[in-house]
């Protein structure tokens, strides 16, 4: 035995321990974000070494990338265990069919192919296609969705329109071709490509009875971290693997479902105990990463929206988030500037914030608000937006055309450049390279028209200046400023104030997601972008792209969780003069009753001042409201926050309110909680009146 088995368990929350514990199979772990899901996968395999009951050599632990796989391995190390095989999917399979394929087929397993790409652009030349980048990264991922899809060639025209695939300016039939050539490709170049790894394996286990028993022999414990992310091929080589043994915990969160597209299917997680009815369940709800002001906006998003587990906040209180709508995408992001350095005068480092958007095409407004305000950012999992090939390529276009043209206004020869290279005022069908191409242009004409609105005598020489400065604007190195990432990107990470943008309808969620199904995926994806907060959270919109034109919507996702107006008309265009009407509650409405400046957080919209400006409660009544809150959370067996938060309390010590009907107009007194609690706290009140 390497540990002490108990103190393995020290340490350990109520939940965790009962996952440790769970030493035989099947066994399903529901862990939410933050309840230290990591922690408890290392703990029970440890525990299961100590204790005997697991032989460490003979433990395979699955997961999705190789950082994770590395964590895995680190943590177990110091925890005593050494020779646990730590692996993603693919280095495991790898590893397998290099060490079995000469005994199976009496030769060694193809190589590994080093450029993926070259291959699909010699199946598209087969099938008359121009190779071009766009399309060679779309074709790719499509036979990637396939393989692990398990769709063959052949199968996929008829599948396509069902599974709602879909390549632009590509039939489904063409693309099934374009498929059956890249095998063929392969076939006489003698290589395998990345998903052939996972295949290859699994047809040489199926194959070869013998083969299986050895590895069945070699690991009787499987552990997989992700598992709502497993795709239908890696779950038959799961099966495979594990052949008639129970031996297996899962982990996962159904909630963070938000790789549908690229094949995973997290109905093997959500549909484990129906496959194993005999299984152990155990959730892990106690959220150890953000305050109980995120945690409660990220329940609320997904109550009654599909599977999820509900969080319980262990940090303390801490600022209530921000919502607010904007005009404009870059009055938006001037006001997420604005908030990301009122937060570093506090003292949050600069790498301990985020700016989340959608895709990668909404970043060029909070690069240039970030580069005016002097905030260093990078950006991750995508180059900077002048550093795209499409930019780069429109860019030299408006070059040409403006020494063609040099007088004429700027904007609509950048439109006219875009228009030369494929741009449409309508954007492509489908999602993918031709669809990100498509909204890199957009914002690229979009500059140019901000630009004219600001200075109308401009000209295209004005406009490359511009757009120069942009691109040589110094961008801090990666862990030194601010990041700027995608939601898709920001899953599995973390940091101490994080801005979500761009929460408005044809953003969140995204306007090519029109099933059901795929409006599910988006409000997973922007509960996946606020559990990202550990205690600050901006959640902002425009109204607007530029200021005018077709108004949108805050997101539906938004419904019922904070009282603003739409985002069209809660953002008039300040050329009209009329600064709107706003209801009570508006992030853009309430102002200060004792300074009289605007209010920008949900704690001081409550207060109905800032929490720097002078309170007029009385102390005793305080004291007298806390504890009845105290008593209410012990009666219901709830943490205080949950009755009431201490903004919500304090505006009614403040308020001292009459009646239900005065309490009921306390921002965080909605018609449930003046149901339960409305006349215990009018019964406080009436004895400090």
């Amino acid at each position: 035995m390497n540990a002490d088995p108990q103190r393995i368990l020290d340490g350990l929350d109520p939940e965790q321990r009962q996952v440790a514990l769970a030493l035989e199979g099947p066994v399903v772990v529901l862990a939410g974000a933050g309840t230290g899901k990591t922690r408890a996968m290392t703990h029970r395999i440890a525990y299961g070494v100590a204790t005997g009951a697991f032989d460490p050599a003979a433990v395979l632990a699955l997961t999705f990338t190789t950082r994770a796989a590395g964590e895995l391995r680190e943590r177990l190390r110091a925890l005593g265990v050494a020779r646990v095989q730590a692996r993603t999917f693919h280095s495991a399979a790898l590893r397998q069919a290099q060490y079995f394929w000469p005994q199976a087929y009496g030769s060694d397993l193809p190589p590994v192919a080093d450029r993926r790409i070259a291959l699909v652009a010699d199946a598209l030349r087969r099938d008359r296609l121009t190779p071009d980048t766009t399309l060679l990264r779309d074709v790719a991922g499509e036979i990637s969705w396939a393989k692990v899809s398990n769709v063959a060639p052949g199968e996929y025209a008829a599948l396509a329109p069902a599974r709602h695939r879909e390549v632009n300016g590509v039939a489904p039939d063409q693309v099934g071709r374009v498929m059956a050539h890249y095998e063929a490709v392969k076939a006489a170049r003698g290589v395998i490509d990345v998903d052939d790894i996972l295949l290859c394996t699994a047809g040489m286990l199926a194959e070869h009875a013998d083969i299986a028993a050895q590895v069945r022999r070699a690991y009787r414990h499987f552990v997989v971290d992700e598992y709502q992310d497993v795709s239908p091929l890696q779950q038959a080589l799961l099966d495979l693997w594990r052949g008639g043994t129970d031996e297996l915990c899962v982990v996962g969160d159904p909630a963070q479902t938000i790789h549908s597209f690229a094949g995973a299917q997290a109905s093997f997680l959500t549909g484990f105990t129906a496959r194993h009815p005999d299984a152990t369940r155990i959730e892990l709800v106690r959220d150890y990463r953000s305050t109980p002001q995120v945690v409660a906006l990220a329940n609320a998003v997904m109550v009654g929206h599909g599977p999820s587990v509900g969080l319980r906040a262990q940090r303390p209180s801490g600022p209530e988030p921000v919502f607010a709508g904007a005009a404009s995408e870059a009055s938006e992001a001037g006001t997420v500037a604005a908030w990301l350095a009122a937060l570093h005068a506090t003292g949050v480092p600069w790498p301990e914030m985020a700016v989340l958007y959608r895709i990668h095409a909404q970043s060029p407004a909070f690069e240039s608000a970030l580069t005016d305000a002097g905030i260093p950012f990078a950006t991750r999992g995508s180059e900077g937006f002048f550093e795209r090939a499409e930019v780069r390529i429109a860019l030299r276009a408006l070059a040409a055309a403006g020494k063609a043209t040099p007088d004429e206004a700027p904007d609509a020869v950048l439109r006219t450049a875009l228009a030369g290279l494929g741009f449409t005022t309508e954007p492509p069908a489908g999602q993918g390279g031709a669809r990100e191409r498509w909204e890199s242009w957009s914002a690229l004409a979009g500059l140019g028209d901000d630009l004219v609105r600001a200075r109308p005598e401009a000209r295209v020489a004005d406009l490359l200046a511009v757009l120069d400065a942009r691109a040589r604007a110094q961008h801090a190195p990666a862990g030194q400023g601010v990041t700027l990432s995608s939601l898709h990107a920001a899953k599995g990470l973390e940091w101490d104030a994080v801005a979500i943008t761009g929460a408005h309808e044809g953003s969140l969620p995204f306007a090519l997601a029109t099933t059901p199904a795929e409006v599910s995926e988006e409000r997973r994806l922007f509960y996946v972008g606020l559990t990202r907060a550990r205690e600050h959270l901006h959640v902002s919109w425009s109204a607007t792209r530029s200021g005018g034109g077709q108004r949108r919507s805050a997101s539906r996702f938004l419904d019922g969780l904070v009282s603003v107006v739409s985002a069209s008309s809660a953002a008039p265009s300040a050329a009209s003069g009329n600064r709107g009407r706003l209801r009570r509650g508006s992030a853009m409405a309430a102002s200060c009753r004792v300074c009289g400046r605007g209010l920008t957080s949900g704690a001081e919209r409550k207060l109905g001042r800032h929490t720097g400006c002078a309170s007029t409660y009385d102390e005793a009544t305080w004291e007298a409201l806390r504890a009845w809150r105290a008593d209410e959370a012990d009666a219901a067996s709830l943490p205080a926050f949950v009755v009431l938060t201490d903004a919500t309390l304090m505006a009614v010590a403040e308020r001292m309110p009459g009646s239900l009907g005065e309490l009921s107009e306390i921002a965080g007194i909605g018609r449930t909680k003046l149901d339960r609690y409305g006349e215990g706290l009018l019964g406080v009140l009436a004895e400090h009146r």
